[in-house]
């Protein structure tokens, strides 16, 4: 995990931008503080703040071909780097060990088309001094977060991070996920799986076996570092599965090809939640059962009414429900910090990919219920992709998500969308992973049903939060909402209130536009409303607002 800044078309003043751009790099240091680089010429100047997870060394960046005619700056990973650099076919001077520099020698023999050979998590800037163009790209699924924008003079800015942009830029917006920009031919969209189309999945077969292979070996790849790693370990399906997994493979430096012993043998799994949450008991549960050194965290609602200024600060968001559970996540990250631990595993992903929330209990039939899949797979990089990277960001850890492996999304997303549907003869959501994990872990987690993580950490978090936006907005206030904020209205008095505290640090309207707000029940998208009358009279993003949990741990 890192931070960049960069400015393209340079049209002020040389040292002017260099102030521009240390600054903007400062306000995201937070995402790399082992060591800030920095890059410019005529025409191009890059800011990089780095987070040392590969090649901690020699892996600074910039990165800057032998000669000087290629300069990159990557936030991310690339867990395919090893195998990337047997595909060369013309011999290049790797000048360190870093999985981002291969980028610039496939850049150099595929041209453009080498980003459909990355399997990681990135937002990357590669400038081509020589012919003065710069190539901009993200990742499948917006794992990492990547802003780009324009000043009044047009000179073109990319950032890790709003906060980078906001107040420096005229238009700010989010560079979409699956996209890779060339500034002499534009935008255009390199992640299109034809698992998208319904057609292409209907009349498949399921295999359990292969879905089981596929998520140990993104577990396996995404084990890649060479500092100290942990997993995130709510207690739910998704994330006993990733932790169970990583222990599985822990004991091994997965660089060496599993023959060298690791350098860093004991995994740590950490769970957080309010004193006596559903998580925590379920979370210890599992530890005991798989091994892991447990680290079990409490935290008060008081904590995390008094952090919410600070994680809407660096979710850079208002949304209720990346809000909520961005708070414990947080606050647990701190934690994690402290101990030494720089990157982590979770479990983000697996309920777009299964329908493991709630409402998909009310998908009419296997059409509906894989195009629900795919549109939520489409948001994620609003949402839980936007928890999972900044929440931990904002203390210098990066997170991992296995289940958004670009390969194993492959397999998982082509099962019979029929085979994913809660029914008589599977009721439960994400019976087919279930299935596919038997004797994992301990049963009574495998058969636990869906706890939102904001639900899971504490039932008197959420109630806490709406006691608290009844008391501090009124009803007169709801009342003018589109008059204060035209631009996206609040839809509720807890939007409100986070929406007041994001327009204190992000006044633009161009912020406020990078933000969804749209009709939901349990996280289900607006189309979803449909499936249920029930569901076209509630608002709100809870787990509990589809009734159909059986009990509580």
């Amino acid at each position: 995990m890192c931070g960049i800044v960069t400015i393209f078309q340079i049209k002020d003043p040389k040292e002017e931008v260099k102030k521009v751009v240390l600054e903007c790099a400062k306000k995201i240091r937070h995402r790399g503080p082992d060591w800030s680089g920095y890059y410019q010429d005529d025409n191009f100047a890059v800011g990089h703040e780095r987070l040392a997870i590969v090649d901690p060394k020699s892996g600074r960046q910039p990165l800057i071909s032998q000669d000087g005619r290629y300069v990159l700056a990557v936030n991310g990973e690339i867990y395919n780097h090893q195998e990337l650099k047997k595909e060369l076919t013309t011999p290049y001077p790797f000048q360190t060990e870093s999985d981002c520099e291969v980028l610039i020698p496939l850049y150099m023999e595929f041209g453009t088309d080498f980003i459909q050979k990355l399997n990681g998590i990135f937002g990357f800037v590669l400038y081509d001094k020589a012919k003065n163009e710069i190539v901009v790209g993200r990742d499948h699924m917006g794992i990492i977060p990547l802003y780009h924008g324009w000043d009044v003079s047009g000179q073109y800015f990319v950032a890790s991070e709003l906060k980078s942009l906001e107040g420096n830029c005229k238009t700010i917006e989010v560079f979409q996920p699956g996209t890779l920009y060339h500034s002499h031919t534009g935008f255009q969209t390199w992640y299109q799986p034809n698992w998208t189309d319904f057609r292409h999945v209907k009349a498949n077969t399921t295999s359990l076996p292969k879905l089981r292979e596929s998520l140990e070996q993104a577990v396996y790849r995404q084990l890649m570092s060479d500092v100290p790693y942990g997993v995130l370990l709510s207690g739910g399906l998704d994330s006993s599965i990733i932790a169970a997994l990583a222990q599985k493979y822990s004991e091994k430096r997965i660089e060496s090809g599993s023959v060298e012993k690791a350098w860093w043998p004991r995994l740590h799994s950490f769970a957080i939640g309010l004193q006596g949450s559903p998580d925590l008991a379920a979370s210890r549960k599992v530890a005991d059962a798989i091994g892991t050194v447990h680290h079990e965290i409490n935290f008060t609602v008081e904590e995390g009414i008094n952090s919410l200024r600070d994680v809407i600060y660096h979710l850079e968001t208002y949304d209720v429900t990346t809000v909520r559970a961005s708070t414990p996540m947080y606050l647990l990250a701190r934690v994690i910090k402290s101990m030494g631990i720089k990157m982590v595993l979770s479990g983000e992903g697996a309920d777009e990919i299964f329908g493991g929330y709630l409402y998909f209990h009310k998908a009419p039939n296997a059409q509906a219920f894989h195009e629900e899949n795919v549109r939520k797979l489409g948001k994620l990089y609003q949402y839980d992709c936007l928890r999972a990277n900044k929440s931990l960001a904002a203390w210098g850890i990066e997170g991992r998500v296995p289940f958004l492996d670009k390969e194993f999304m492959d397999v998982a997303m082509t099962l019979n969308p029929a085979d994913k549907m809660v029914t008589p003869a599977q009721p439960i959501e994400k019976f087919v992973l279930r299935k596919a994990f038997e004797g994992l872990i301990p049963d009574e987690i495998l058969w636990r049903q869906k706890e939102q993580f904001s639900d899971g950490v504490g039932y008197s978090w959420i109630d806490s939060l709406k006691e608290l936006v009844a008391r501090e907005v009124s009803d007169d206030a709801m009342s003018m909402a589109k008059f204060r904020f035209p631009i996206h209205t609040p839809m509720t008095k807890e939007e409100y209130y986070y929406r007041t505290i994001f327009e204190e640090l992000f006044p633009s309207e161009s912020a406020a536009r990078t933000v969804p707000s749209v009709p939901s029940v349990a996280c289900s998208s607006p189309v979803a409303l449909e499936w249920d009358e029930s569901f076209k009279k509630a608002n709100d993003p809870s787990g509990r607002a589809v009734n159909v949990h059986q009990q509580r741990l």
